[in-house]
């Protein structure tokens, strides 16, 4: 699915209060630490997700990563996201984690803006300064 031309972005602000709001499905029980992620394909579309806990905490998955799930399974292998916004209702700095900036980096455009809370508000940063060194794999 293609954007309609001259459909309006979502302004950071409002990815934020999109990912906000995917962080009230969160299911964390354990933790009581509930985020929300949202992402903005190329393709116009916004995709939403929640951390989900598991009582063996390595196997949660992360918000950024059940939205990119998301994404793949609904539009297919071929998303590229031109924005991202993670926020919790915890009150405290959440950038992504290590984990979901490399599985981010296998589908992100490099200048794309990611927004997230931080100690001194929300804080806005392109996706290669928040993940410079990504491990990359050339295929032949």
């Amino acid at each position: 699915m293609d954007a309609q031309p001259n459909a309006p972005e979502p302004a950071p602000a409002e990815l934020l209060e999109n990912a906000r709001e995917a962080a009230e499905h969160s299911y964390s029980p354990y933790s009581g630490f509930k985020v929300g992620a949202a992402l903005r394909l190329t393709n116009g579309q916004t995709v939403t997700g929640a951390n989900v806990e598991n009582v063996s905490y390595g196997l949660t998955i992360c918000a950024e990563r059940a939205a990119l799930v998301r994404a793949v399974a609904q539009f297919g292998p071929d998303i590229r996201i031109a924005a991202v916004a993670v926020a919790n209702l915890n009150g405290v700095a959440s950038p992504p984690c290590g984990a979901c900036r490399q599985v981010l980096a296998e589908f992100i455009l490099p200048e794309a803006p990611v927004v997230f809370p931080a100690a001194d508000g929300a804080r806005t940063m392109p996706f290669s300064a928040l993940l410079p060194l990504a491990f990359e794999m050339k295929l032949k």
